[in-house]
């Protein structure tokens, strides 16, 4: 059986990884064992931010509705509600859009919503 040599192999793999790491702090960036552990904690805090990510935005639109409701003289559960009855599909990003860009397509759903 032939002798089978995996320099390169490994040689690639390390400088992959080493690639990934460019620009840590110490020898995270320079030994291969301790690059692929801090690699390896990195994608994990990087899978948790895209998660809170989401809560976080969630948070501001809902902020942002209940502050531009409030100058309407509604409360955000109440304003929900009537949306809801009204049957207005909107959801809290596309509302909180609307907040920004458009203010008289935003009165005027809120004043659908209080109608209903």
């Amino acid at each position: 059986m032939a002798r089978i040599k995996r320099g390169t192999v490994s040689k690639r793999k390390h400088n992959k990884l080493l690639s990934m790491t460019k620009g840590y702090r110490g020898t995270k960036s320079k030994l291969v064992k301790v690059a692929k552990e801090a690699s390896l904690h990195a994608g994990s805090y990087a899978y948790h931010g895209r998660k809170l990510r989401k809560r976080n935005f969630r948070t501001l639109w809902i902020t942002r509705i209940a502050e531009a409701v409030k100058k309407e003289g509604v409360s955000y559960s109440v304003f929900i509600n009537k949306l809801k009855k009204a049957k207005i599909e909107l959801d809290r990003k596309i509302i909180s859009n609307l907040i920004v860009e458009d203010q008289e397509t935003f009165k005027k759903i809120v004043d659908a919503a209080k109608k209903s």
